[in-house]
């Protein structure tokens, strides 16, 4: 059993979260407002000393400094007790854990790609045997929906979430689709903090997950 805290897209107001304990925190990206290594160090300093034994996160499209740098200057600036995952997956007591901060393409924002081919590329590289799948942007239809009544996620996402095992789909991006539902099986969270209006209003959100 892992003790999850669950947060996304905190815009640079992280030191404004009343965080309840367990066991690892997952963080869906928009860490920053502008994406500038000043606030990106702000960050990784506040999460990398948080209380939790497992701390991992995605980027998400505020987040430019995390695409526009490389691969090698951005690991030496997270901090050992932190997993940041791009495209990428980690394992913890026995969790499988895939992460990434790809979302569909929004005014040229960061780690922004086309529907269709160019974002499937993407999501094909996720593991079938996948628990826990973290992505900035959530699926087509599910937790989505802006303040416009558009359905903003990714159509190519969701066939792929269809098609695996998956067990609890984490997302932020929209922060109108702050909540949860369970389609098909799978847990979706949207556990974006901050309003439309950039005001910490939700609770980080806590779930007990047992792979059984």
């Amino acid at each position: 059993m892992l003790n999850l805290v669950l947060i996304s897209d905190t815009h640079g107001l992280h030191d404004q979260l009343q965080l309840p304990p367990g066991d690892a925190i997952l963080h869906a990206g928009d860490v920053s407002s502008r994406g500038t290594e000043k606030e990106i160090i702000a960050f990784l300093e506040w999460f990398g000393n948080l209380d939790y034994q497992y701390k991992i996160f995605v980027a998400g499209n505020h987040d430019f400094f995390f695409e526009n740098n490389s691969k090698e200057k951005i690991t030496t600036m997270i901090p050992p007790s932190v997993t940041y995952l791009n495209d990428s997956g980690t394992t913890i007591a026995g969790v499988k854990i895939w992460g990434s901060p790809i979302t569909p393409w929004f005014f040229d924002w960061a780690f922004n790609r086309q529907r269709g081919t160019k974002i499937k590329q993407h999501w094909d590289l996720i593991p079938a045997d996948t628990d826990i799948l973290i992505t900035h942007g959530p699926a087509h239809g599910i937790l989505d929906k802006t303040n416009t009544g558009v359905a903003a996620g990714c159509e190519e996402l969701l066939k792929k979430i269809d098609e695996s095992n998956l067990k609890l789909h984490l997302s932020g991006h929209i922060h109108e689709g702050y909540g949860e539902r369970i389609v098909n099986g799978v847990r979706y969270i949207n556990a974006s903090v901050l309003d439309i209006r950039y005001r910490q209003v939700n609770a980080p959100v806590t779930l007990a997950f047992d792979l059984e």
